[in-house]
């Protein structure tokens, strides 16, 4: 659990979740979520979610207003930045000390998340090298709950035919499609060419690791195409 520095409080596991949502589904940090969608992300009815942010808002973590949607305070990011860090060093825990696969490592984290301590998290980043991005390639904040350097990215449905990149994230926890992409190597770190891009999908050469840039071609769904995302940049 997650001590609050001004109360000493501690939160709950679902105090937790609800504040690591807020902050994934605000794309500006100055933005807000609206209810209903925070009440779909969670899995909750809207009058579940409302009651929890009126206890969130009473704890200084968000401000809140009804049929206006809800922001995080600097305490609240805090807790979600602190939440994130631990997830997503579990995840790179999991896969390089377990041998989990990168479909499986997810639902792991949600579970741990929340009862490692300070020093298990400190002694873990430092054992895996202190990694910048997990298994999917999501960045993952530093001991001081600052990001490292953002990447340019860009989704494989907003690229044209001849586009050469690596993959540097894959924003899905579906096992189905994680699955589907490690058959296919589309893993963050390979390179790929874009082939074709439609109403059918994208169509991607991958590319060798070696100079013979001869690879296989996959069809990519527009849905899944869409959460796979790109750094411009061919292989040595």
């Amino acid at each position: 659990m997650i001590i609050l520095d001004e109360s000493k409080k501690i939160l709950s596991e679902s105090q937790e979740d609800y504040l690591k949502q807020i902050y994934l589904l605000i794309e500006d940090p100055q933005g807000i979520v609206g209810t209903q969608a925070l009440a779909e992300r969670i899995g909750v009815a809207p009058a579940s979610a409302t009651a929890m942010l009126h206890k969130l808002r009473a704890l200084g973590l968000v401000h809140y207003a009804e049929y206006r949607g809800v922001s995080l305070t600097e305490s609240g990011r805090k807790v979600a930045l602190e939440l994130l860090r631990h997830h997503r060093l579990l995840e790179s825990f999991l896969q390089t000390a377990l041998g989990y696969g990168w479909e499986e490592v997810h639902d792991e984290a949600e579970r741990l998340e929340h009862y490692i301590s300070e020093t298990f998290e400190t002694r873990m980043a430092l054992w895996l090298g202190e990694p910048e991005f997990d298994p999917h390639g999501d960045p993952i904040p530093n001991a001081d709950l600052v990001f490292p350097v953002v990447r340019t990215e860009t989704s494989l449905t907003k690229l044209g035919a001849g586009f050469e990149g690596q993959i540097v994230r894959v924003a899905t926890q579906d096992r189905d499609e994680l699955n589907l992409l490690s058959h296919l190597h589309l893993l963050p770190g390979r390179f790929v060419k874009i082939a074709e891009s439609g109403s059918n999908g994208v169509r991607l050469n991958v590319l060798n690791v070696d100079t013979s840039r001869q690879g296989n071609h996959f069809l990519i769904p527009l849905s899944l195409a869409a959460r796979i995302f790109l750094q411009e940049g061919q292989p040595s």
